[in-house]
């Protein structure tokens, strides 16, 4: 194995589980033995303590924002679990992550938009339902829907959500270094170009690769919230 930044990612389903370290040690075991041998750095142990109850992944979400940051990989002891959980494929897929998984490693992003898939076929399913509830409704007489707009207008609207995205992926970019530059502020470096040169140092790139430059810095804050 050649060298690598991993963020590991841990999870157990209580509060207790997580004081104990019951399943946690065994978590990280197996990650530990499936990186041996190589040149590596665990960059973070994130663990999330999950409730049945609770749809929402703040761990997963920060290990994914250390990944998108260091250009690193998740790497999970269990993907079997966390597979069925739509809140995690959701995560994974949007975040732009690689991960590797202990027990299933011939597993890739592929295998997840696959699951996905599933996922999507369950709300096709559902969509259709509706749609044939809606003919129901209008042979029966009742008035569906209203005027759509022309084509240039439904353009229209189309560019102004690809600009969106555009948009937030810029802002969670800036999100994710945000700490990071603020850590850096705290020793004492505070100029566009100070921190430039120490984001360059400590290996993360630009947006889109490279290097970075202070007014790129300066770009990126004005772009945090």
């Amino acid at each position: 194995m050649g060298s690598s930044k991993f963020v590991a990612y841990y999870r157990v389903s209580t509060e207790r589980q997580g004081r104990s370290g019951l399943g946690l040690d065994a978590q990280r075991d197996a990650v530990r033995k499936y990186l041996d041998g190589g040149r590596w750095t665990i960059l973070e142990e994130v663990t999330e303590i999950e409730s049945g109850k609770r749809n929402d992944r703040p761990a997963l979400a920060h290990a994914l924002s250390l990944c998108r940051v260091h250009n690193a990989t998740l790497i999970i002891a269990k993907l079997d679990r966390l597979a069925r959980n739509v809140a995690f494929i959701s995560n994974l897929i949007e975040s732009g992550a690689e991960f590797t998984a202990v027990d299933f490693p011939q597993a890739n992003r592929l295998t997840v938009h696959i699951l996905a898939a599933v996922a999507e076929y369950e709300a096709m399913m559902i969509s259709q339902r509706t749609k044939t509830a809606l003919a129901a409704a209008k042979s029966r007489g009742v008035k569906l829907g209203g005027n759509r707009g022309s084509i240039g207008a439904q353009a229209s609207v189309g560019g102004k959500a690809s600009a969106a995205v555009r948009k937030a992926k810029a802002v969670t970019r800036a999100n994710d270094l945000l700490p990071v530059l603020r850590a850096i502020q705290a020793n004492g470096k505070a100029s566009f170009r100070q921190l430039a040169a120490e984001l360059n140092s400590r290996g993360i790139a630009a947006a889109r690769g490279g290097t970075w430059s202070p007014i790129q810095v300066q770009r990126l804050l004005r772009r945090s919230v």
